[in-house]
C-alpha cells in the first residue's frame, strides 16, 4: 500500500431516483438471459428529466439490457453549468427493495432521509442508502453550490433474503484505491484487485471509478464469474477495442479475466459488475418488488400512510406517485 493509502496493482495487470412522471414497469433479473461469454454490446441512453431542472441519460434499465449483476438502474448526468440555476432539486420520494448509490465527479449533493440521515456528498465520496422495506429521501444542490454538477445515480437490487432489512444510510468520504501506470481506480462497492470498499453489500458485486491519463494502455483484472459493463463519464477511451463515448455504456458479458483499456485522452469510466442476479424482479417508479401486489401496496402506502417515514428539512412537499399502468405487472426476465 502506498503512503497515500492507495494499493498498487499486483502482477495480474499486463460509481438518485426515478422521477419520470410517465413511469413504465420494467421486469428484470433471472440468469436465463445472462450472456455467459465476453461480448461488446454498446448501450445508448434515454434522456429523462430529473426533478425540475436536471436532464439525465438513463443507461439501465435499457431497451435491450435491464441489469448488470445486481446493478438495476444507472443515470448519468452533466457536466451541467448550474452557476445561475438551482441545480439538483429532488423532492422527498420513496424507495423499497434496493440500495441507492450517489457518485459525483463535480459538485455536491445534499442528502436527507427519513431515518435522519443527513450528509453533503462530494466528488469521489460514497453516499449509499439501503432502503430495505421502506425509506424516503430528498436530494438537492446546496445553497450556495459549485458551478458544475456531474455524476451518476445508481441502484443495486436487494436479494429476497435482505430486501426487508432496516433502512439505513452510509456516507464514506474516504475509499480505497488501486493504482497502475496511467490509472487510479477508486473502489465504490465490493472488491477490486484486493481492495475492498467499506460500503455494505448483499450480493457479490463490484463498482469502481477509473481515472485514466492520456496514453494509458493496460489490462484491468476481472472475475470471470461476474458480468460487467463500463460507463464512460468523460474523455475518449477504447474498452476492449470499442470506442466508448461519454454518456454511453458498453456491456461486456461474463467469462473475462481481464479488460483491455486504452485512453486517447484523460478520461474517466465506471466499472460495474457482479454475479448475475438470479431472482426475477419487477421495477416500477422507485420500487423493486417481486409481485404486482407489492408494487400496488407500496404506491398506496406512500400516498396514504407513514410507512416510508418523513424527510425533515427539505423546502417543499413530497413527490406524488405516478399512476400505475393498466393491467398487472409481470416478471419476464433480464432482456426485452
Amino acid at each position: 500500500m502506498g503512503a497515500d493509502g492507495s494499493r498498487p496493482y499486483r502482477n495480474r495487470l499486463s460509481a438518485m431516483s426515478n422521477l419520470d412522471r410517465q413511469a413504465a414497469p420494467s421486469v428484470c433479473g433471472g440468469r436465463g438471459f445472462v450472456v455467459a461469454e465476453p461480448v461488446r454490446e454498446l448501450l445508448s441512453p434515454r434522456r429523462v428529466l430529473l426533478g425540475e431542472s436536471t436532464e439525465v441519460r438513463r443507461l439501465l434499465p435499457n431497451l435491450g439490457r435491464r441489469m448488470v449483476g445486481a446493478w438495476a438502474f444507472v443515470d448519468h448526468y452533466g457536466p451541467d453549468d448550474i452557476a445561475d440555476e438551482p441545480g439538483m432539486q429532488v423532492p422527498p420520494h420513496p424507495h423499497m427493495g434496493l440500495q441507492t448509490v450517489s457518485w459525483l465527479h463535480q459538485g455536491e449533493v445534499l442528502h436527507r432521509d427519513s431515518t435522519g440521515g443527513l450528509a453533503t456528498i462530494r466528488p469521489r465520496e460514497l453516499g449509499l442508502m439501503t432502503s430495505g422495506r421502506a425509506i424516503s429521501h430528498s436530494e438537492e444542490s446546496p445553497r450556495p453550490h459549485a458551478r458544475f454538477l456531474h455524476g451518476a445515480q445508481l441502484w443495486v437490487a436487494l436479494p429476497d433474503s435482505h430486501r426487508n432489512v432496516e433502512p439505513h444510510f452510509q456516507h464514506h468520504p474516504v475509499l480505497p484505491t488501486v493504482t497502475a501506470p496511467g490509472l487510479s481506480a477508486t473502489v465504490i462497492l465490493g472488491t477490486l484487485d484486493g481492495a475492498t470498499s467499506p460500503g455494505t453489500t448483499y450480493t457479490p458485486i463490484v463498482g469502481a471509478d477509473l481515472t485514466l491519463t492520456r496514453g494509458a494502455d493496460l489490462r484491468l483484472p476481472l472475475d470471470p464469474d461476474f458480468e460487467y459493463a463500463v460507463l464512460s463519464m468523460s474523455g475518449e477511451t477504447h474498452v476492449d477495442g470499442v470506442p466508448v463515448l461519454p454518456g454511453s455504456m458498453l456491456y461486456l458479458g461474463c467469462g473475462r479475466t481481464g479488460l483491455p483499456l486504452r485512453a486517447e485522452s484523460d478520461a474517466a469510466l465506471m466499472l460495474l459488475g457482479g454475479e448475475p442476479f438470479e431472482e426475477e424482479l419487477i421495477m416500477w417508479w422507485n420500487f423493486i418488488a417481486r409481485s404486482n401486489d407489492e408494487i400496488t401496496q407500496a404506491r398506496s402506502d406512500w400516498m396514504t400512510t407513514t410507512r416510508f417515514g418523513e424527510v425533515h428539512g427539505y423546502d417543499g412537499g413530497p413527490l406524488a406517485a405516478p399512476e400505475l399502468p393498466p393491467g398487472a405487472l409481470k416478471k419476464r426476465g433480464r432482456v426485452r
